[in-house]
């Protein structure tokens, strides 16, 4: 059997180290997970409720359409229902529109370090992939334009950028909108949208209308904690929307993921209090590193990236041998850096403590 050249290369998506994992390689008792960037305050109380009421349907597939969730998400967002796309996470939305654009005569464009789900899709689809290096953490959006020509068909922008947490402003990506030829998609990856406070981050959802080659992903895997449901979406164009339908997977969210996606939006005080706690806990992180003058970069999202100027394979090492598991920087781009996703006030001080160790 001959498989595609481009996957013989190609590695699966690597995860945080599972918990389960830990525990019986160095048999401890405590571990305490800041790796995926996962809610520490777990979801709305609402979702337990919604779950238990699906749990008598198991037999039956659920809605394909999602048509509950699909009107619920219409409604909280201010958009047509026609202008979403549901998928198994944001990762298959991801999928989909490769899927749908790229092939072995396109290219692609992203920055670098970025979600490594863009680059691999694009392989896959044996794509031409076209990466900018981020400036001081940051998109350079310039360059990246540089990068477009007649046979691009998606630039990719990530904001917040995972692993750096750096975000767009507005004025930025207008003028980038702006540059950006028509035929070419633009999709702005909101997955961390619920963290962000900056006051100049862009409504991107109001510009859609404006440019009909803007696409928006965001998710419910982060702030609203369901993420081993798996359930994103994507905000688009409708004519758009509907020519890349095709390319879903039938039945592609499950009954309990729907239900609980759309009591999770019924709790935004939930959503409020995981952010206050979040600006708090990076507040936490920022202190520790001014007191023990690391770099790092601010971040609009639940996680930060640290310079410990070192292999950071030795500091994850030493880290996940006490019970903590963090995300080493060597698998994002970043070899001397730790992406450490924040955890509730006791999780931030008891890592921070161990951090202090073994830097001194």
């Amino acid at each position: 059997m001959q498989i595609k050249n481009q996957l013989l290369d190609l590695k699966p998506y690597q995860p945080g180290k599972p918990i389960e994992e830990v525990k019986k390689e160095y048999k401890l008792t405590k571990i305490v997970k800041l790796a995926s960037n996962e809610n520490p305050y777990g979801s709305s109380p609402l979702v337990k409720l919604a779950i238990q009421q699906e749990l008598e349907q198991l037999a039956l597939y659920p809605d394909g359409y999602s048509a509950t969730l699909r009107d619920k998400l219409a409604k909280h967002l201010n958009v047509a229902e026609n202008e979403l796309i549901i998928g198994n996470g944001s990762d298959e939305i991801i999928q989909i529109i490769c899927r749908a654009l790229l092939n072995n005569q396109s290219n692609t464009v992203m920055a670098t370090p970025t979600f490594s789900q863009y680059r691999h899709n694009a392989v896959i689809e044996g794509a031409e992939i076209r990466e900018v290096p981020l400036i001081n953490g940051n998109h350079d959006l310039i360059g990246m334009l540089h990068q477009i020509d007649e046979n691009t068909k998606i630039v990719w922008v990530c904001s917040p950028n995972n692993p750096t947490g750096t975000y767009v402003d507005r004025n930025s990506l207008l003028r980038f909108l702006e540059k950006v030829p028509t035929s070419v998609l633009v999709v702005v990856d909101e997955a961390y949208y619920e963290y962000v406070t900056a006051e100049d981050f862009p409504q991107t959802i109001s510009l859609i209308n404006n440019y009909p080659n803007l696409m928006i992903l965001r998710t419910f895997s982060k702030a609203y904690g369901l993420a081993s449901l798996r359930v994103g979406f994507g905000i688009g164009n409708a004519e758009f929307i509907k020519n890349i339908e095709p390319a879903r997977a039938p039945f592609n969210t499950n009954r309990f993921a729907q239900a609980a996606a759309v009591a999770a939006i019924e709790d935004q005080d939930f959503i409020e209090k995981c952010l206050q706690l979040n600006i708090k806990g990076l507040q936490q992180f920022y202190h520790f590193c001014e007191e023990c003058k690391l770099s790092y970069y601010p971040s609009e999202a639940n996680f930060i990236l640290i310079d410990f100027k070192r292999d950071s394979d030795e500091v994850f090492q030493a880290l996940l041998e006490k019970g903590y598991i963090v995300r080493s920087g060597n698998a994002l781009g970043f070899p001397t850096h730790l992406r450490i996703t924040i955890g509730t006030e006791q999780q931030n001080q008891e890592i921070i403590e161990r951090l202090k160790e073994f830097i001194h």
